[in-house]
């Protein structure tokens, strides 16, 4: 029986089992890479200066923006951040295949096809236009279709299909930055280190994200397609949206300091809307959040004060440098699972919601994240010197303060015998009822909506509430409450243990353990160690 593994179950993969086509396709993507540099060192020695100095230059200049518009994309996936090797992956697919091929294929028909027929202003310019976007556009977004044909479960959202976009983006543009520096540097009579400078100035700085922008159209369309059911025509329209931005782009450079003005204008109204579509999509996820995992609260995993803390990426942070400083990094890496594995969860729903996923791989996907958020919690308490506090919880009352998990109704989706969820449907009349005495979870009260507000983005008692003093028999058991503050709903019978359902009927997951400290546990993940 292969080991739990925690990255497997968050990046909804098989455990134990090889990622070949990953690796594979990350070796093909750096040879091709290495082929297109080699392309632009023979470009560089084939110039007048005959020399590989053009390329040397070239090469750092490429370079050296990029780690920092990495960073940037990355810091808008912070919320549910996309597996590191699909992300390389990406980028590398764009540096590499897309880089390569485009090179191949707009060369022969810059050479045979546009300049032969048109000469060669006409040629360049018919080419940029109308060849370069359809070739550069169609290389990009064959990353983004494989995704949406092997990886559909990754794309849970827009700001998914922008992130790999963006990544496929930065790749490509760093690798044909590389030939336009070489150009500029050994073109005759003009180049130089001044036109060098003016061209860094031009793609370097002031357009950095124009290839990105671009692909972004496909990857919201990949998006779109991957979380709907039949949805299959959003993708074609995103990579024709791609193709018609980059092909405005392109033709608007030859009407002079108007034609760029207006490009750069198109460009930043494009920006923009894709900024609108990453912050309204956050705070979808954050809706998500709230709306799903307070039905989860029975089983002692998570409560309310734990879903204000997912529910912002500060109170993750925060959580996650409290876990790393009371228990080594271990529990930081602990910390960061139960925050993807209650995130995917949230996610799940939706799925189920869009009508994308069956009734049994949704079951399948939900036991295996409910186990993983108390495999990262074991270990977390396995690296806590002493009980731990957390800081966001009043009164410790946190799913990550204590070891037990209870049995309780899961909240699963109304599924029709076909399979497929009916957002607020209900059981067909062919499904036997649930035996006497089972009790649906109740539903969160009206002061859970709105959690108590924060200074520091930690819940914090209401005003008037004062610590007992040391002595104070009260330390055994806290004070009550002052009148409003939010209270739980009382324990109903069903929580702790409900008869058994029929077969037919759908069954909540089996109760887990107490994983104690001092004894032998469900195996652990050597990740945790």
């Amino acid at each position: 029986m292969p080991a739990f593994d925690p990255k497997a179950v968050i990046e909804g993969r098989t455990p134990g089992r090889a990622r070949v086509g990953l690796t594979v396709g990350i070796v093909l993507a750096v040879i091709c890479a290495l082929a297109a540099l080699g392309a632009d060192l023979l470009e560089s020695l084939g110039s007048g200066h005959h020399s590989v100095a053009p390329f040397l230059i070239a090469l750092p200049f490429a370079l050296l923006p990029v780690p920092l518009f990495v960073a940037l994309v990355l810091l808008l996936d912070r919320l549910e951040p996309e597996p590191r090797a699909h992300l390389v992956f990406a980028f590398l697919w764009g540096a590499g295949v897309a880089a390569l091929f485009a090179l191949l294929i707009n060369t022969a028909g810059l050479l045979f096809i546009t300049q032969p027929a048109l000469g060669t202003t006409n040629g360049d310019y018919i080419s940029a236009t109308f060849g370069a976007p359809v070739v550069e556009e169609t290389l990009k977004g064959a990353f983004l279709f494989g995704m949406v044909w092997r990886r559909r479960s990754e794309f849970d959202g827009p700001t998914d299909g922008i992130i790999y976009a963006a990544m496929v983006g930065l790749g490509f543009a760093m690798m044909e930055n590389i030939g336009y520096y070489i150009e500029a540097l050994v073109r005759p009579t003009v180049g130089g280190a001044q036109l060098l400078g003016f061209t860094f100035v031009l793609r370097g700085v002031l357009s950095p994200f124009a290839h990105p922008i671009f692909t972004s159209m496909t990857g919201l369309g990949a998006a779109y397609t991957a979380s709907h059911r039949r949805a299959w025509w959003a993708l074609p329209l995103g990579w024709l949206g791609a193709m018609t931005l980059h092909g405005t782009w392109n033709g608007l450079s030859k009407f002079g300091f108007s034609g760029v003005a207006i490009a750069y204008a198109i460009l930043f109204c494009v920006f923009i809307g894709l900024i609108v579509v990453l912050v309204k999509d956050r705070r979808r996820i954050i809706g998500l959040i709230w709306r799903v995992l307070p039905g989860y609260a029975p089983t002692g995993l998570v409560t309310l004060w734990d879903v204000q803390m997912l529910s912002t990426v500060d109170g993750r942070r925060h959580a996650r440098t409290w876990a790393r400083a009371t228990g080594g990094r271990p529990a930081g890496v602990a910390m960061a699972d139960y925050q993807l594995a209650a995130t995917e969860l949230a996610l799940l729903h939706q799925r189920a919601d869009r009508q994308v996923i069956d009734s049994g791989s949704f079951a399948q996907r939900q036991q295996a994240l409910l186990s993983l958020m108390q495999l990262a919690r074991g270990a977390f308490l396995s690296h806590q010197p002493e009980p731990p506090v957390p800081p966001w919880a009043a009164y410790g009352a946190s799913g990550l303060a204590h070891g037990q998990a209870f049995a309780a109704p899961m909240p699963p989706p109304v599924l029709p015998p076909d399979g497929h969820y009916q957002p607020g449907g209900a059981a067909p009349a062919s499904w036997p009822p649930p035996q006497p005495g089972w009790q649906q979870s109740p539903p969160p009260q009206p002061e859970w909506a709105q959690p108590p507000p924060s200074p520091q983005g930690w819940p914090q008692p209401p005003p008037g509430w004062q610590q007992p003093p040391p002595s104070h028999p009260c330390w055994e058991q806290h004070p009550p409450s002052p009148q409003g503050w939010p209270q739980p709903p009382p324990p109903q019978p069903g929580w702790q243990q409900h008869p058994p359902s029929p077969p037919e009927w759908p069954q909540p997951p089996p109760p887990q353990p107490e994983w104690p400290r001092d004894q032998q546990g469900p195996p652990q993940s050597p990740r945790y160690e």
